[in-house]
This record gives structure tokens, sequence and C-alpha cells, in this order.
């Protein structure tokens, strides 16, 4: 059976996923913003921390920069670059540490050829590409019944996916990795890492949010690849 787009029932399922998207946004943005006002009492910057942890480590050959943009942070395997964003870049807060260290962790498994990262990094352009064309080869095999451009559309979307669930441990290790150090290291105290933990962890809820909306996407396109051929 072929129903409109706008009465599409298959739409529903992607309520709870965005319901979980947006509560883990709402998460990451008030911890951050709890978490930014409160200064560690070490003094350091989250540019300060970000070198410490890269130069404790030998990895000298990062530079860390400063990037445009607020949350923007991240490390370029490829430049070997930790970039911060201006809110985190010379901000002292737990939140901005915590940030720095994160990223900071990504540096480390990036020099310990972590292989999850790895395969996160090779994969990364078959993904650009899949994510851009899977809808619409998938909806235009929909319109003109061509089951094999819906199946090159759900195959590049099944690619979309592993991407996400690759990134689940990345993320969450790179963050182990930050607790560890900032605690190991005494960068914060015990009661400043409660912070930093709540930012990080409110983070990592966001990608588990993309993963579950990935999959729901899935079961979705799935599901009107069989309505197709009704």
């Amino acid at each position: 059976m072929l129903y409109p787009f706008f009465f599409d029932p298959t739409i529903l399922l992607l309520i709870p996923g965005l319901i979980l998207a947006i509560w883990a946004q709402m998460k990451v943005k008030g911890a951050y913003a709890q978490y930014s006002r409160v200064m560690a009492r070490n003094g350091m910057t989250a540019k300060d921390v970000a070198r410490r942890i890269l130069d404790e480590n030998g990895l000298y050959n990062i530079s860390v920069e400063r990037t445009a943009g607020s949350l923007t942070d991240h490390y370029d395997p490829r430049g070997k670059v930790l970039r911060l964003s201006e809110t985190v870049y010379n901000s002292p807060s737990i939140a901005a540490i915590g940030v720095a260290a994160h990223e900071a962790g990504h540096a480390l498994q990036d020099a310990g050829a972590y292989a999850p990262l790895k395969v996160r990094n090779s994969i990364v352009p078959v993904v650009n590409l899949g994510s851009g064309m899977a809808f619409p080869l998938f909806f235009i095999g929909f319109l003109f019944r061509a089951p094999v451009l819906m199946d090159v559309g759900i195959l590049f979307f099944v690619g979309v996916l592993v991407f996400h669930l690759v990134t689940l441990p990345v993320e969450y290790n790179a963050s182990g990795r930050a607790l560890k150090i900032l605690s190991g290291t005494g960068i914060l105290a015990a009661d400043e890492l409660k912070g930093a933990r709540a930012v990080l962890n409110a983070a990592a809820l966001t990608y588990v949010a993309a993963t579950v909306m990935a999959a729901l996407q899935l079961v979705r396109l799935l599901l009107l690849r069989g309505m197709r051929n009704d």
C-alpha cells in the first residue's frame, strides 16, 4: 500500500528518537552551562590542560589551536591538531577542562592506534557520500517503483548506522581516558571531577541519541520498502 508522504505512518517510529535527541541536547546544554560557571581551583585553562596532557604523553607534534564557534571542539587526526572552541580555549572552568581533556583523549587514541577510531576514520569518506545519497536514492526508487534504487539507498544508510555504532565506543573511551587523566594527575579534585563527568556523560548521550535515531530511520526505510511491494 502506498501512503501519501504526509500521511506516512512510519514517521511515527522516529518520535522516540526525536524525544531522546531533544532530551540529550537539553542535558548537555544544561550541564555545560552549569559547570562553565564553576572555575577549577588549579587556575589552568582548557588550553593549558590539553597541552599538558599531550606533552606528558610525548605528543609534542600535536598543536592546540582556537577554532570559531561554540562547542566546535575536535581533534583532527590528519592535521594532528587539537582545536578548542572560543568559549573553551582560554576558560578555566570545569566544563571547558573536561571538554579539552576529552579531545586530548582522542589524540591519545590516535597515537595508540585505537581500533574503533581507525575504523571510524577509514569509513568517513564513504559515509559522507552515503549519507547524502541514501534518502534521495531510496525515495526516487520508492516513487518510481525501482527496488534496486531503494535497496542501494538502504545499503548506504546501513553504512551511516555502522558509523554511529563505531562512534559510541570512540566517544566513551575518550571520556574515560579524560576522567582518568584529570583524576590521576590531580588537575581536578574529586569534587570537581564530578562536574567534568556530568558534562562528558551528557555529551555522550547525544551520540547515543544519534545512534538510536539512525536505527529507527533504517527500520522505517525497511518498512517503506515492504509497503511499496504491496
